[in-house]
């Protein structure tokens, strides 16, 4: 008798690990399937803006960042996600960090953004005035990359992604 009311909890049990084992497995395979759209070529705003980030660095007795395709594919689809929804934000960043991760063995996965600036050094500028801009800037990171795009009105939003891997 007992035997017949322990079976169904069992069952139960069973199903409940089962189906965390699989979970598991289903999310690890889409994180490693996050598919990274190609870089654009890189605009001279954002090599600008590239260089004067690492000129402010070593200034700082910090390391050069590498400017890395990845993290630039990256930025660039955050910034077009900006530009269609008519705000600067850091919306979905968990979803851009998962990919820095898979795609681009990111360890630690930051961003800036930016909006209406209309030079590199304007921007760069504002970033190191502003203290959560600027630590993240001055962060212990090994590569980077910058999206710059204008709007049809013509104002410039920027991302800025940093990573150490």
């Amino acid at each position: 008798m007992k035997a017949a009311r322990l079976l169904p909890i069992l069952a139960i049990v069973a199903l409940f690990t089962f189906t965390s084992c699989a979970k598991d497995n289903t999310e690890e395979e889409a994180l490693n399937s996050i598919e990274v759209p190609v870089a654009p070529e890189a605009k001279s705003i954002e090599i600008e803006i590239m260089e004067l980030i690492n000129a402010y660095r070593i200034n700082e007795g910090l390391n050069a960042l590498n400017n890395h395709n990845t993290v630039k594919a990256v930025a660039s689809t955050h910034t077009e996600y900006m530009i269609e929804v008519n705000n600067v934000s850091h919306d979905n960043f968990f979803l851009r960090k998962q990919s820095l991760q898979a795609n681009a063995s990111a360890n630690i996965v930051t961003e800036n953004v930016g909006y209406g600036f209309s030079s590199a050094e304007s921007v760069v500028n504002a970033w190191i005035a502003s203290p959560s801009h600027r630590e993240n800037i001055e962060g212990n990171y090994t590569d980077f990359d910058v999206s710059a795009e204008q709007n049809s009105a013509g104002k410039w939003y920027f991302t800025n992604i940093f990573i150490k891997r």
